[in-house]
């Protein structure tokens, strides 16, 4: 059995992670690999739950702490139920957000210490960590004009441009810092543009991995 691979796709809202994952499934499986896409928060019916709690609008205000130890809660749920298995399985697991996620979410957007959140991440994770992560990047200007086109947005797409300016910060910081393990996409060129940079992503991942 060939071993699985897990590949996170991570940005700030309106880069496109959907409409990319499907074209990056799309090209795994047009080389015969088996896939199954997933997202954080969710991927499983216990986790999707947490998801529609995190994501709701709200009047009251949701401590950070409160809000970290559910995007935690729903990620332990996802590893063991969900991404292990499939792994074990020999497929190529891709997830729409993920660990980098928190720290650029929580930690960059929040302000949340990046210590607290590396506490939790050793605690649900272990040593678990993605094999390889996709950083679509655009300015947070051109994101946010896309993520209004989509129509009503969510408790985290309602924050200040100031928030998402840390967000991507954060992500940006992390990709410096592991290297190996990133590759960033230019999201704020055409769609065709955007799937010509991953295309070629993609078959260096292939090629680095079988």
């Amino acid at each position: 059995m060939n071993k699985g691979l897990f590949l996170t796709v991570e940005g700030v809202e309106g880069v496109g992670k959907s409409t990319n994952i499907a074209f990056i499934r799309q090209a795994l499986e047009s080389r015969g690999i088996d896939v199954v896409v997933t997202r954080e928060p969710g991927g499983t019916d216990m986790a999707e739950e947490i998801r529609e709690v995190l994501l709701k609008n709200r009047t009251e205000t949701v401590a950070e702490s409160a809000e970290l130890l559910l995007m935690f809660a729903a990620r332990a749920q996802h590893i063991e139920s969900l991404i292990k298995p499939a792994l074990a399985e020999g497929k190529w697991v891709i997830s729409d957000r993920f660990t980098d996620a928190t720290y650029a979410y929580q930690g960059g957007g929040r302000g949340v210490d990046a210590e607290k959140i590396g506490i939790l991440e050793r605690f649900v994770q272990g040593g678990f960590r993605p094999d390889r992560t996709i950083l679509l990047d655009a300015s947070v200007e051109i994101g946010m004009a896309r993520a209004h086109k989509r129509g009503v947005l969510d408790r985290f797409e309602n924050e200040k441009t100031a928030f998402f300016e840390r967000v991507r910060n954060v992500y940006l910081d992390r990709m410096n810092n592991e290297p190996q393990r990133f590759e960033i996409i230019d999201a704020s060129k055409t769609l065709d543009n955007v799937q010509r940079q991953l295309k070629t992503v993609i078959e260096k991942i292939i090629d680095t991995s079988v």
